[in-house]
């Protein structure tokens, strides 16, 4: 039997002056003050958006992840919790699962995919990137793996 499911806005705490353009998936997340989220987009339970933010269209931002503020991601940008270490999928065992945390004013560009990380504030991440490592240094980011291009 198939299923099929709605876009759906559920469960969620959102601050003020927030445009959300639907289609979206949020559920169970939190949303802070002036965010601006684009269709398409997927933000699952636990995350928590900072305020000033804007999400692109296309972008997926799974659990365990926390976005700072005055954070700009691009369009297609993808979120993982899951780093397959045993060399398959936790299948929702989230004791495995790893926490991704991006510091404020940081940018990040269309096509971007980071893996559970840490991003300190102010870095700028080059569209088409993969982010492998924690980025402790601001700068500009770019290539797969993610490397520092230049300090700012």
């Amino acid at each position: 039997m198939n299923k099929f499911f709605k876009s759906q806005i559920r469960d969620i705490k959102i601050g003020k002056n927030c445009k959300i353009v639907e289609p979206v998936n949020l559920y169970e997340c939190e949303i802070g003050n002036n965010v601006k989220i684009g269709p398409f987009v997927e933000i699952t339970k636990g995350v928590k958006i900072g305020d000033n933010c804007i999400i692109s269209s296309h972008s997926f931002i799974c659990e365990k992840v926390t976005v700072e503020e005055d954070v700009f991601i691009g369009h297609g940008v993808m979120f993982t919790n899951d780093t397959f270490s045993n060399g398959k999928r936790a299948h929702g065992d989230k004791t495995k699962w790893k926490s991704t945390n991006i510091g404020n004013k940081v940018l990040i560009g269309s096509n971007v995919t980071i893996l559970p990380v840490s991003i300190c504030d102010e870095a700028v991440i080059g569209a088409g990137a993969v982010v492998t490592r924690d980025i402790n240094v601001k700068g500009i980011y770019f290539g797969n793996p993610a490397v520092l291009f230049k300090k700012i």
